[in-house]
């Protein structure tokens, strides 16, 4: 089986070997090309992002990890505009990983797509299973975040720091615990002064 092969099963959703040479050599690969990156802080950041299209499926402008980010592979993860991981990303991305614009998140976030069997035997053989998760425009996530597989989460939705998120979170609520639900809607109530701010204080228009 080729590794083109592989990486359409692991987007499938059907049992594959996380074993194999081809899936062994891909995630050395992307540790080198992760490296290469974490390497590059400092740097402008045509370079740094120049060095992420080369990892990633598909990216946006203005994406940008602090040191030390993490994959798996790369070549499933899709990331809009104007992302922002604040320090020790982890995505876990055999299944897929797809974010929209203007998201952030906290350190130490981690989204696992991937889970091994749960049959010993099987689990000791090598047999994964993979399913994707899916983050809308404009989310922010906190420090400490865990997100399995499966999951999506709606657009504007705020995740409280330290959550594991094992199941969807909808649009325009903020969420938090273990496991992770919902604790109110968002509201208008939530807008400030900012924008006036801006334009009072730092001359921005």
């Amino acid at each position: 089986m080729t590794l083109e092969e592989q990486k359409a099963r692991m987007i499938s959703g059907k049992m594959y070997n996380d074993q194999t040479e081809e899936l062994i050599e891909a995630r050395k690969e992307t540790v080198f090309l992760t490296d290469e990156y974490n390497r590059t802080y400092g740097q402008p950041q045509e370079a740094r992002e120049a060095v992420l299209k080369r990892l990633l499926g598909e990216m946006g402008e203005n994406v940008f990890f602090e040191p030390s980010f993490r994959c798996e592979f790369g070549f499933h993860i899709k990331i809009g505009n104007n992302f922002y991981a604040n320090f020790d990303c982890v995505m876990l991305d055999g299944g897929g990983i797809e974010i929209g614009d203007n998201v952030l998140f906290g350190p130490r976030v981690g989204i696992y797509t991937t889970r091994h069997a749960f049959d010993p035997e099987e689990r000791a053989a090598g047999a994964c299973f993979a399913k994707p998760v899916t983050i809308g425009s404009n989310v922010w996530i906190g420090g400490g975040v865990h997100i399995d597989q499966g999951v999506t989460i709606g657009d504007n939705a705020i995740i409280g720091a330290g959550s594991v998120i094992t199941r969807d979170v909808p649009a325009n609520v903020v969420a938090a615990g273990v496991p992770c639900r919902v604790i109110r809607e968002l509201t208008e109530e939530e807008k400030t002064d900012y924008f006036e701010i801006l334009k009072r204080e730092y001359g921005a228009i």
